[in-house]
């Protein structure tokens, strides 16, 4: 395992340059959706466009990590992580001659495969590269990049859409993500010996195969996925729902996300303050009872008579942000190892289930809305609070369960 001094040599430039480009990589896609009405408004199409832009992009950030860890395992992870910085933004340019609304979906599945390099090439070289303890610090930092990209997203991208165009931002993102390419090119260690044999798809099909089998797992992979569904349905609504409803300025829309992400942003920070004295599991057991009671509430919204619904809506979401701020983190450890497989493969699993059930709910979320409004949005909270419950309470008793055999 190589031991570099984080702050010699200039190997602060390496992780520097990867969290620059997960945080470019998340922000374009937080920071375009205040500027979806645009370009709706730009290509001459309805506003059920919007949210497809972020079903198109998590679509594309599930579609081959399956494929670049174990590519990565052969080829190296120097080589292909520059493919992928390099191919981020390439896109991000390539949306500049886009002429139709589905050339532009297209091409946001095609900057969404830039999310499958962060996770199954990128941590990876950070594990091997630095010793545990500036290991953990550096993907504490990540992890950080992660929750803020959503908090500053919305605001820069109000901001920004009043005085640049929207085909402007991606220049900006392809800018930062050429930044990210240089650095990575003159900086990224090679962290594992290139293999000349080929690449076996069977040893891996085997791999997804036991994971795909493994009710412990797929009871994990879809509480995390289920968890997260009303948080990714905010983000894609949120625009058409405040902006083009309600008619609020973009600033006020930008100003109405604090809250929900605030919470999420303080949900980590609590369970940063208190995992050392308590119980993965139980954490679990304390954050999901702000998610449901937080979706309760924001399902409430489609039955209110006296208070606005989008109050209502937001109040719950905030509750159960915070709840989930709790939970994530915990959900995603204690799934990577509920099965003795590869990790990279194992995250790589959770990643393609998570990415078909964000898919779904995103679009789910859209139909409700489009047919019903916030009423049938509230419904959809009440479904998604029932199917989070269940998922995480069967995955909950599974590792009790579990943990009681091994005891035994």
């Amino acid at each position: 395992m190589y031991n570099f001094s984080l702050f010699k040599n200039g190997n602060i430039l390496f992780p520097f340059s990867l969290v620059l480009f997960e945080f470019t990589v998340y922000i374009a896609n937080d920071m375009i959706q205040p500027s979806m009405l645009e370009v709706v408004k730009n290509f001459n199409v309805g506003i059920e466009w919007i949210p497809t832009s972020l079903t198109a992009y998590l679509a594309g950030g599930g579609c081959l990590e399956w494929f670049f860890g174990p590519l990565s395992d052969q080829r190296g992870r120097r080589s292909v992580m520059l493919i992928g910085v390099l191919f981020f933004t390439i896109t991000c340019l390539a949306i500049l001659l886009v002429s139709t609304i589905e050339q532009f979906i297209m091409m946001r599945f095609l900057q969404g495969i830039g999310l499958c390099f962060i996770g199954s090439v990128g941590y990876a070289t950070i594990q091997e590269a630095f010793e545990e303890v500036m290991c953990i610090r550096i993907i504490a930092m990540m992890a950080n990049v992660a929750l803020i990209a959503p908090l500053l997203g919305p605001l820069a991208g109000a901001l920004l859409i009043n005085i640049l165009s929207w085909q402007t931002m991606f220049l900006i993102f392809a800018f930062l993500s050429l930044i990210s390419f240089i650095g990575l090119w003159l900086f990224m260690p090679e962290t594992v010996k290139i293999k000349e044999k080929e690449l076996s798809f069977t040893p891996l099909w085997k791999d997804y195969k036991k994971l795909f089998l493994d009710p412990n797992f797929m009871s994990g992979a879809l509480a995390t996925g289920f968890s997260n569904i009303p948080l990714l349905a905010w983000i894609a609504l949120s625009p058409i729902i405040l902006i083009n409803e309600e008619k609020f300025s973009i600033f006020f829309y930008a100003i109405l996300q604090l809250p929900i992400f605030g919470g999420l942003i303080l949900g980590n920070i609590i369970l940063h303050q208190f995992i050392e004295n308590i119980n993965i599991l139980k954490m679990v057991n304390i954050g999901y009872k702000p998610i449901i009671l937080g979706l309760i509430i924001a399902g409430s919204s489609a039955f209110s008579l006296i208070m606005d619904k989008v109050w209502i809506l937001i109040l719950g979401l905030s509750i159960y942000s915070f709840g989930l701020g709790i939970t994530n983190a915990c959900l995603t450890r204690l799934t990577l190892f509920t099965i003795e497989v590869s990790k990279g493969t194992v995250s790589a699993a959770m990643g393609m289930i998570g990415m078909i059930v964000f898919i779904l709910g995103i679009e789910i979320s859209k139909i409700a809305y489009l047919c019903g409004k916030l009423w049938a949005l509230g419904i959809f909270n009440l479904f998604g609070g029932c199917c989070c419950l269940i998922s995480i309470l069967i995955f909950l008793s599974l590792q009790e369960r579990k943990k009681s055999l091994s005891i035994k």
